[in-house]
């Protein structure tokens, strides 16, 4: 076949094997195994030639399910044999052809991130979590809600959806917008969760939009973020591949299980006498 460029979606869970998604000298990432699984499998012989590329960059930790990325090939890609070369919790579920000039990054319409803490019912005050989150929709310069690593970067974003639901004993954030900062997510959950315990009241929040003051603390924790998706519009339409979606249900299915039986055993250690 002639040359021509797919876009993918992917999944991986963060963990402290990778020092993020992107690619960096010296360090393992997530994008290190997707380019590694690609050449193995001889979709890809020169990298820059390829034109690989990846829609979004995640910070270590952190994890996805609808990640994307794209590349040109001279081969058509069969999913599983590329999910063959990479380990479980990494993995391809859907892709479709693209033309030659379309880049998973700069074509996407918007990104939508979820992010995942516990519910301290007795502590929290949900009413006024979504008053937070309401006036973060819009245009705004979100300086103080991201990674301040140049003063000259432009920080100004559109931002289309923030929300938060609760899900049992969890707070589900939701976030959408073509876009983030660095950190912007994280440090958005940080304050929205003091507004919540009481640490900071609503007039404290809102001066996190002025960007001629400084206000300098720690994001949320990144284990609790999740890129969900990547949506390119109604002119775009992936297909599923079935044998990789299974595969990462399956992946999925038995991470759950595990993780509640620890879960539950950790509960009944604290709280269960011996006898």
């Amino acid at each position: 076949m002639e040359k021509s460029r797919f876009l993918f979606k992917f999944y991986y869970i963060g963990s402290k094997k990778y020092f993020g998604s992107q690619r960096q000298p010296n360090y393992l990432t997530i994008e290190d195994l997707l380019i590694s699984a690609l050449q193995e499998k001889d979709y890809i012989t020169d990298i820059k030639q390829s034109g690989f590329e990846v829609a979004s960059r995640t910070d270590k930790f952190v994890s996805a399910r609808g990640s994307a990325f794209s590349f040109i090939t001279n081969k058509l890609p069969i999913l599983m044999e590329i999910n063959s070369a990479l380990p479980k919790h990494i993995g391809i579920w859907a892709h479709t052809k693209v033309p030659l000039d379309y880049y998973s990054r700069f074509n996407a319409k918007f990104r939508h991130y979820k992010y995942i803490t516990r519910y301290l019912k007795s502590s929290f005050n949900i009413k006024n979590m979504k008053k937070a989150c309401n006036v973060l929709e819009g245009r705004h310069d979100f300086r103080n809600f991201s990674k301040q690593e140049n003063k000259e970067d432009k920080t100004v974003r559109d931002l289309q959806l923030a929300s938060l639901n609760i899900d049992g004993d969890f707070i589900i954030f939701d976030f959408k917008s073509r876009a983030f900062l660095r950190q912007q997510i994280r440090r958005m959950v940080a304050k929205i969760l003091e507004v919540g315990l009481g640490v900071i009241n609503y007039e404290d929040f809102l001066d996190l939009f002025n960007p001629a003051k400084f206000i300098s603390y720690q994001p949320a924790d990144p284990f609790g973020l999740i890129l969900w998706d990547i949506n390119y519009g109604n002119s775009i339409q992936l297909t599923t591949d079935k044998r990789s979606k299974d595969r990462m249900d399956f992946f999925f299915r038995e991470k759950e299980q595990k993780y509640t039986v620890k879960t539950k055993l950790f509960h009944l250690l604290q709280h269960n006498d011996i006898g």
